[in-house]
């Protein structure tokens, strides 16, 4: 990378860990995904039980790897042969965990974390229950606003995860939330059973300090 870009990312990164600071969140700075990874398994080190969403840029950083290296009760909900009723047990059970481990649709520059979810057990896990929430996310994920924010997720991660998973909507087959198209607000969309945009999740000032833990990396990772 062009070293007058990275040190433009690193000022950004550290301009937004600064932020998350003073919102009593936890932040940390990785060079890239290798780095992230690592921080995450320090992170680990006095945790017995752990699950994670499914995030695109945890993948990316070998997370799901690192959880099931043995070290820890991972419950995976992505393992093969579950079924629906065994997959909505692991979600339950996130809220007993000592770990639980996503990314953020959008990190603002003043330290707010802001989170769209159609089924919902990523958000409800990230505000109660686990003893840590670890938040890992590239620099692509820094936005100057929840305005800002809420167009990332309309024009970003909502279709790319739509055709991530295939699903048969709006977003998937204009590459574009209808909201944005039409001019709705931040709840507005399409009406499909497969709409994934169902609950918004904005985490400012936290009151339990340094529960939640946010790993930024100057690399552009996930949606």
């Amino acid at each position: 990378m062009d070293k007058n870009k990275a040190a433009h990312i690193m000022t950004k990164l550290q301009k937004c860990a600064k932020a998350l600071e003073a919102n009593n969140m936890q932040a940390f700075i990785a060079a890239d995904a290798k780095e992230a990874r690592a921080i995450a398994e320090k992170l680990l080190s006095d945790c017995t039980t752990v699950t994670m969403g499914g995030s695109v840029t945890a993948a990316e950083c070998g997370i799901p790897e690192l959880l099931k290296s043995g070290r820890y009760t991972f419950y995976d909900r992505s393992a093969p042969g579950l079924t629906p009723d065994e997959i909505t047990d692991i979600y339950r059970k996130a809220f007993t965990c000592d770990a639980y481990i996503s990314s953020s649709n959008a990190i603002t520059e003043n330290g707010e974390l802001y989170n769209v979810d159609g089924n919902s057990n990523r958000v409800a896990a990230m505000l109660y229950g686990p003893k840590k929430l670890i938040i890992i996310a590239g620099f692509n994920k820094i936005v100057k606003d929840i305005e800002s924010a809420v167009c990332r997720v309309r024009e970003t991660a909502a279709p790319a995860n739509c055709i991530r998973l295939g699903l048969d909507n709006y977003c998937t087959h204009t590459g574009n939330c209808m909201a944005s198209d039409n001019g709705g607000d931040m709840c507005s969309g399409c009406s499909s059973d497969t709409r994934i945009c169902c609950n918004y999740v904005i985490m400012s000032h936290q009151k339990i300090k340094d529960r939640v833990k946010v790993i930024l990396v100057a690399e552009q990772l996930g949606y």
